[in-house]
């Protein structure tokens, strides 16, 4: 008999953290770091830093965190980031960012679930595109990504640098709703 439980998948959009919230978020983020997959940070930046960090998420206005939740505890998050009021042209698309899971939590589902909440959002607020970008190195990120149907459209060789070396980035795109674009 198999007793093991399916770990429940939450998705939520923060309008505010407690102090909670930020300490877990300190903790998936110093992990996803150390595993490689800090959205741009190498090591984990003294705490207080990570702090100020998340606290100064919510007060962009055109920011929109999302936080994904493993049995209740904060694993890992991403942001829509609404395009400049000033940009007419690009009006209809949005940016996905900093998306991460801490290392304990996947294999639960929990990117697959990320990333549909966000891209739901954003339809629901009239963006037809979602583009992101992320270092060539993040494979079960690009994996994620591909499996929910972003379309690899480029790729700069010089994205980041880690140690002496360059590390491409691939840049990703998707369509919310081909039927109006």
């Amino acid at each position: 008999m198999n007793t093991q439980r399916t770990p429940l998948v939450t998705i939520e959009m923060a309008t505010e953290l407690s102090a909670n919230d930020i300490s877990e978020l300190c903790d998936a983020t110093e992990e996803a770091i150390e595993a490689g997959g800090g959205f741009g940070w190498l090591a984990p930046p003294p705490r207080s830093v990570l702090e100020d960090y998340w606290r100064g998420i919510l007060l962009v206005p055109d920011y929109h965190l999302f936080l994904g939740k493993l049995d209740h505890v904060i694993a890992g998050s991403c942001q829509i980031a609404r395009p400049p009021r000033n940009n007419e042209a690009q009006a209809t698309t949005c940016q996905l960012r900093t998306f991460f899971l801490a290392p304990w939590a996947r294999g639960h589902g929990l990117a697959g679930a990320l990333v549909a909440e966000t891209e739901e959002f954003a339809r629901s607020e009239g963006y037809q595109i979602l583009n992101l970008d992320v270092r060539a190195t993040q494979d079960r990120a690009i994996k994620a990504f591909e499996a929910r149907g972003y379309q690899h459209f480029g790729t700069n060789p010089y994205y980041a640098r880690v140690g002496d070396d360059f590390v491409p980035g691939l840049y990703f795109t998707k369509l919310l709703n081909a039927s109006k674009v």
